[in-house]
């Protein structure tokens, strides 16, 4: 899956960089039932990989898994060089970081206390995720429960980035916006990934928007990956993806 990355407006190839995170036959579950059978994929710096499926197809528990919180039944993690750590918080002081579905955020508290919590000794001030979320200046006295799910979405961002990741993990950033909110936040991810050579794991149900900004993807069902390649290859082959992700596509496969 080596595909070129865009950083500082030159092309570069991204195999010339050491993957961040990687995945290899990795099988994981829950209370001993496999959700995900031999998973393999590597992330480096700068590329964004989309992960893309139905529900139940294992994408969530992929994400859970490469950051500690679910043993491996087999297979191996590594991110940044080590094996993952079976405590997510020495994961996320590494810089492994997941947005989650529920976004992780306090509801009750602004938006500045929710990015002053966030942040850690040392790393970035809360001003600088304004940069890249205007808007959120203009809310920071709001209460996060006041807020839209688009600004809840970009709130969650920006709580991430002030950790300073490596590697980030984000579960169903469309999940409950509108199209327009969507469409606004996923150019956003890619400029950030760019900017910040940060590599990204998305979740993400909608497939053409994923595939826009991403550098390569993976079209998961049942646990399996049904089809994978570069976000260009995909494009091109979009009956293919869609046979995938609906089960139509049997084992293992890329567009040609």
């Amino acid at each position: 899956m080596t595909t070129p990355t865009v950083a500082d407006g030159a092309v570069t190839d991204s195999a010339a960089a050491a993957p961040v995170l990687s995945l290899d036959r990795v099988t994981v579950g829950h209370y001993g039932v496999p959700a995900v059978r031999e998973l393999t994929f590597e992330v480096r710096p700068g590329e964004i990989l989309a992960l893309l499926g139905p529900n139940g197809a294992g994408k969530t528990t992929t994400l859970l898994s490469a950051v500690g919180a679910l043993p491996l039944m087999s297979g191996q993690i590594t991110a940044l060089g080590e094996p993952i750590d079976h405590r997510v918080e020495r994961n996320a002081r590494r810089g492994v970081t997941l947005v989650p579905d529920n976004r992780g955020l306090f509801h009750r508290l602004s938006v500045t206390d929710n990015l002053r919590l966030a942040r850690r000794k040392g790393g970035p001030q809360v001003d600088v995720v304004f940069e890249y979320f205007p808007k959120l200046k203009t809310l920071r006295g709001r209460r996060c429960g006041n807020l839209s799910g688009g600004e809840q979405q970009m709130l969650a961002l920006a709580k991430a980035l002030l950790t300073r990741p490596s590697v980030l993990l984000i579960d169903e950033l469309s999940l409950g916006l509108s199209p327009v909110a969507v469409q606004d936040l996923l150019p956003r991810l890619r400029s950030i990934a760019d900017e910040q050579s940060m590599a990204v794991v998305l979740v993400e149900q909608h497939i053409d928007l994923a595939l826009g900004i991403a550098d390569s993807a993976i079209v998961m069902h049942h646990g399996r990956v049904a089809l994978g390649g570069s976000a260009d290859d995909l494009r091109a082959s979009r009956d293919k993806v869609e046979a995938a992700y609906f089960g139509r596509l049997g084992g293992t496969d890329t567009p040609g």
